[in-house]
């Protein structure tokens, strides 16, 4: 089992969002998560779990400009989300 096991439920879902989209910036992050929960996420939450994620390893923070940090998947955090695909895959049966 991949490193998924010991993340909240939060940083799943940021971490499933930064594999889906092209190196985005926390703005990107922090709005497909307020589309998904339908509440107002604060910086206060998601930069500390975008940091924890990045000293993981699972992402890998970078610069987009001066002002704006990019986020993008490590081949582990890649891992982890295969492993736990396939690890609900035995679970959950949608066809």
């Amino acid at each position: 089992m991949g490193a998924m096991f010991d993340l909240t439920g939060f940083k799943r879902d940021v971490l499933v969002i930064v594999s889906g989209l092209h190196e985005p910036n926390g703005l990107e992050i922090k709005e497909e998560l307020e589309e998904y929960y339908e509440s107002e996420i604060n910086h206060g939450r998601l930069y500390p779990n975008l940091n924890e994620l990045v000293d993981k390893g699972l992402i890998d923070k970078g610069k987009e400009d001066e002002r704006t940090n990019k986020y993008i998947l490590t081949s582990a955090g890649e891992e982890a989300i295969e492993d736990r695909h396939e690890w609900e895959e035995q679970y959950v049966d949608i066809d």
